[in-house]
């Protein structure tokens, strides 16, 4: 569902100039020259140290993002309004589940054990998407998620897919499928809270006016703020922007959002006629900041989730890297 654009905790310019220096030159060149042509680099190839580090990091830190972005709406699969609305639900965490084990190995194959991710995941080491640090409230809080969350996701997936490494491309591509479907799902429901009772769309409307900072802070702080965008776009690491990112967002949603009658919590949003792009307030950063460092409302309690899954499938994971071993079956 989820990540792909910001990369959180980035290297200082001094320790990324400092790594470059042990790259061989030659073989820099010759790597620059492979992605100008737009060709894919493989686990195989001769990587820059940055390159591969920044990889891991992107990546690892979009499977967290995908697991963790399950938990939120996994707790409304029995309180989802009416059957059809449950087994979407349950086809859709699944499908999460599923992009966070593709992305996991995709991360592996540039030298990360999963062990080591899942290790700095619980340890707080490790980031994920700030919007999973929210509480899904209310049935039109699973709608935004299904519907604004995702279609954030897909603007970042859809452009990291055409990117330089083979193995997160490809994972990508069947990613971006798959939540195709899940867009259709949020939309659907999105459309039924926005058409139906008062209370239904004051319900979606409350929902909305809680999740609109968190999704404008999805895509990353201004690219003013962000030190090494260039070099990254230039390896095609990160595809786009996180403000050019931001605006097609906001130019493919906010007017769906308009046509329903439906308002956004920013008076200052509009499209600028001479620009070609959208005008808005900018979000609070320093909520940003404070989230993805631990200081979310659910932050706690979505990795205390992690780490009880974990422990509560040690033995499965042991027998099944041990099988000639005899176990016996925890007593439930």
């Amino acid at each position: 569902m989820y990540g792909g654009g910001y990369i959180f905790d980035e290297p200082n310019g001094k320790q990324l100039r400092d790594e470059q220096l042990h790259d061989e030159p030659e073989k820099l060149a010759a790597f620059e020259e492979r992605i100008a042509k737009g060709e894919k680099i493989e686990p195989g190839d001769w990587m820059p140290t940055e390159y591969r580090r920044q990889l891991i990091r992107l990546i690892e830190q979009h499977a967290h993002s995908e697991i963790i972005g399950a938990l939120p709406e996994g707790t409304w699969i029995t309180r989802a309004p009416g059957f059809k609305r449950k087994l979407a639900l349950i086809a859709k965490v699944q499908d999460e589940i599923g992009h966070g084990q593709l992305l996991y190995n995709a991360a592996e194959t540039l030298g990360k054990s999963r062990e080591a991710m899942i290790n700095d995941l619980l340890s707080g080491k490790s980031k994920y998407s700030n919007v999973f640090n929210y509480p899904a409230e209310t049935w039109a809080d699973v709608t935004v998620i299904g519907f604004l969350i995702d279609a954030a996701a897909i603007v970042n997936q859809a452009a990291n897919a055409k990117g330089s490494y083979g193995p997160y491309c490809r994972a990508l591509d069947r990613i971006c499928y798959e939540e195709s479907f899940h867009l259709k799902q949020g939309h659907d429901a999105f459309i039924e809270l926005a058409t139906g009772t008062p209370a239904q769309r004051e319900m979606l409307q409350d929902a909305l006016n809680r999740w609109w900072q968190p999704i404008m802070h999805f895509f990353g702080p201004p690219d003013k703020n962000s030190q090494h965008s260039q070099k990254l776009m230039e390896w095609r690491v990160k595809m786009a922007s996180n403000d050019d990112m931001r605006n097609q967002f906001l130019n493919a949603y906010v007017p769906k959002i308009w046509e329903l009658g439906l308002t956004l919590p920013d008076a200052a949003l509009k499209k600028n006629p001479e620009t070609d792009r959208w005008d808005y307030t900018d979000p609070d950063w320093d909520e940003f900041f404070r989230v993805i460092n631990g200081g979310g409302p659910c932050n706690e309690e979505r990795l205390q989730v992690r780490k009880w899954a974990e422990e509560q499938g040690r033995w499965v994971r042991k027998a099944l890297m041990n099988p000639a071993e005899k176990r016996a079956l925890p007593v439930a």
